[in-house]
């Protein structure tokens, strides 16, 4: 059973840093494309940020480019998202989500519909 546990989140002032972490569990996860996606209050889930597991290509949605870098780790099985910069838009629930059959384009997994698996979601609180 796929498990992904999210942690890392809390509240930080503007142009502060922080960085979140997915656990992921219960599965070979080479062929997956991971993905970290947020959800604000009124508003619908969005893609954040993607990488593919195996190779390391990544994908940003535009206004988190040059601000927040994804990445993997192979031993620990899990992967990262470094937010620097952040704004009080950014705040929102950060999620982890692992998308199977990971060897499309990577535009291909901006989407929410590619992602079986999703963790809790954790809490990122930017104030100005």
């Amino acid at each position: 059973q796929v498990q992904l546990v999210e942690s890392g989140g809390g509240l930080v002032q503007a142009g502060g840093s922080l960085r979140l972490s997915c656990a992921a569990s219960g599965r070979t996860f080479s062929s997956y494309v991971m993905g970290w996606f947020r959800q604000a209050p009124g508003k619908e889930r969005e893609f954040v940020a993607g990488i593919r597991w195996s190779g390391g290509s990544t994908h940003y949605a535009d206004d988190v480019k040059g601000r927040f870098t994804i990445s993997r780790d192979n031993a620990k099985n899990t992967v990262y998202l470094q937010m620097n910069s952040l704004k009080p838009e950014d705040t929102a629930v950060y999620y982890c989500a692992a998308a199977p059959s990971g060897y499309r384009a990577m535009i291909h997994y901006t989407a929410v519909i590619p992602y079986d698996y999703w963790g809790q979601g954790t809490q990122v609180t930017v104030s100005s």
